[in-house]
């Protein structure tokens, strides 16, 4: 541009001269200032091609980084697609299996209620049964109620014992031997004797040296009762002592005291089907 503005001066001065035309100070002037404002023009130019080819630049640079981030976006899409349509297919197999799961557990479940549902029903015919079979004794200190799904027939010690003995009376045998009627009819109830005694400390009992001693030997006294007078099956029972470490009351007084010195015979239905389920 520059080498054309200065061509086009000299053409201008040529042209002046060769008409024989004598320039003057003002035209001079005025032909200069053209020249000055051409080269402006030229160096402007310039100036602005190079920011347009450095703006080329930077944007062939961008398209090229673009280019690769859209390549590896484009690897990434086709990755996870890969990944969903697997997911997918493995949910589904996943959803069937949980569902064919979720479906035993209910079966068991309705299953197992209405085990329970029998095992109620039982252990409230039974409640009955005994109520009624030893209805003669609840004035003696007998009571029979449910705790927990069992049957819990308590005695109290003057019902049984004579005070300080582990050897049963004949009020207490009549009791044992009602009792044994009802329980020999229930082949599938379990039997637990527990001897409980009162906080007082033993003394001047011989052999039986402390309250631990006297509730495991009334315990077992009426175990064997039942076992060898009254013919219950042996394999059905269980005896326990729990001395003074389970009391009823607090041990405060005379009353609270005769109710704590008891045994305890705590039938509960077996429930082998049960457990059979549970474990499957």
């Amino acid at each position: 541009m520059k080498k054309f503005s200065l061509f086009l001066f000299t053409a201008l001065l040529a042209s002046a001269f060769s008409s024989c035309v004598i320039l003057s100070t003002k035209k001079h002037k005025s032909l200069l200032a053209t020249q000055d404002s051409l080269n402006r023009g030229w160096n402007e130019s310039q100036l602005m091609n190079e920011n347009l080819e450095s703006l080329i630049a930077k944007l062939r640079k961008d398209t090229t980084g673009l280019s690769s981030a859209l390549n590896d976006l484009r690897g990434r899409y086709t990755e996870m697609d890969s990944n969903y349509s697997t997911l997918r297919s493995n949910s589904s197999s996943e959803i069937n299996r949980l569902s064919s799961d979720l479906k035993k557990r209910e079966k068991r479940l309705k299953e197992v209620e209405e085990i329970l549902r029998k095992r109620d029903e039982a252990t409230n015919q039974l409640k009955e049964k005994l109520q009624q079979a030893l209805l003669g004794f609840t004035k003696n200190g007998l009571t029979v109620e449910i705790r927990n799904g069992k049957v819990y027939v308590s005695l109290m010690d003057k019902l049984l014992f004579p005070s300080g003995s582990i050897i049963i009376d004949d009020k207490g045998k009549q009791a044992l031997s009602q009792l044994a009627d009802v329980l020999k009819q229930q082949p599938e109830i379990n039997i637990a004797v527990e001897g409980h005694t009162d906080s007082q400390k033993i003394s001047n009992l011989g052999q039986i040296k402390d309250n631990w001693d006297l509730s495991v030997l009334r315990s077992t006294s009426v175990v064997r009762y039942l076992t060898e007078v009254s013919k219950v099956e042996p394999v059905r029972m269980t005896a326990t002592g729990k001395g003074e470490f389970q009391p009823l009351a607090a041990n405060t007084n005379a009353e609270s005291r005769s109710k704590n010195r008891r045994i305890e015979i705590v039938l509960s239905p077996k429930l082998d089907e049960l457990y059979d389920l549970i474990k499957q």
